[in-house]
């Protein structure tokens, strides 16, 4: 699995201090609404082309560490 965290940068001045990709003003959930909505991966490098795979793959596996730290929380 990919180290999103070598990818991924938050900061509380950009972005409401959602999540963005390398330091750029593309959120990570922009990303994760794309591909939701259908977009191939190729499709949104080909619209983001500052994006690389590596980005789009560091936002899925943040995705997926979220969601385990939600499972994790006792109800």
């Amino acid at each position: 699995m990919i180290d999103y965290r070598t990818h991924l940068t938050m900061d509380a001045a950009q972005c409401g201090g959602r999540p963005c990709i390398r330091g750029m003003r593309i959120t990570v959930y922009d990303v994760l609404d794309y591909l939701a909505s259908g977009m191939t991966l190729e499709e949104v490098l080909a619209d983001f082309p500052d994006l690389t795979r590596e980005d789009i793959l560091a936002c899925l596996a943040f995705a997926a560490d979220q969601g385990r730290r939600l499972l994790a929380i006792p109800a």
